[in-house]
């Protein structure tokens, strides 16, 4: 698996007015969608492209083109909805799914409960989309749900990480093809399962039902 959190100055000073309580839930949905779209330019590195020829004004060249099948962003419901957007501006011809997972908050264990995708990813690239990696739980969930379905790599993406879930998405991943990208990795987990220092709950700063 590889990791890598991303190490640049505008990306740490959006994070850091994310983390802050008071930013309003119109400003936090709008820097989580710029902060979607730097990490994504990381994310999609190794996006699969073909070869294609073009006319310039002055004569033709060769270019690419995003190969076919086209990769699917999966937004992680509900939080993962709110990045969504910032990805698909960058990779408008993805196709986009739904898988909604849902974590106890006693045991921690992931659930689905919702998913809109196709029956077969084979030789699909994957983007999975989620705020925190915080347990790890639901992110792996997914991710299973994804090879599951015949996917042939999986990159996940998040504004924050710990160490735990970063350990157990690695744990799942074994020899799989599996990417992580972070806009940060933060210190550690509480005794409820919440990433320290953080940022909160994402899905109720973005959608404003603190």
């Amino acid at each position: 698996m590889r990791v890598h959190v991303a190490d640049h100055p505008l990306i740490t000073h959006k994070l850091s007015v994310l983390r802050d309580v008071r930013t309003p839930s119109p400003v936090f949905r709008q820097l989580t969608e710029e902060l979607v779209t730097l990490l994504a330019y990381e994310a999609t590195r190794n996006v699969k492209v073909s070869p294609v020829e073009i006319t310039t004004p002055v004569t033709t060249t060769m270019g690419v083109k995003i190969s076919e099948p086209r990769p699917i962003v999966v937004p992680i419901l509900r939080a993962g909805l709110g990045m969504l957007e910032g990805l698909v501006k960058l990779l408008p011809t993805a196709e986009v799914g739904f898988l909604g997972m849902v974590r106890d908050e006693t045991t921690f264990e992931p659930t689905t409960y919702a998913e809109r995708l196709p029956d077969d990813l084979s030789d699909r690239q994957c983007f999975a989309i989620d705020p925190m990696l915080a347990t790890g739980g639901s992110l792996a969930a997914a991710i299973q749900f994804l090879f599951d379905r015949g996917a042939k790599d999986v990159t996940a993406i998040c504004l924050l990480g710990t160490p735990e879930g970063v350990a157990a998405i690695e744990a799942m991943a074994g020899d799989r093809d599996v990417t992580l990208v972070l806009g940060a990795l933060d210190e550690r987990l509480d005794e409820k399962g919440y990433i320290v220092p953080g940022l909160g709950d994402a899905g109720d700063r973005l959608y404003g039902t603190v």
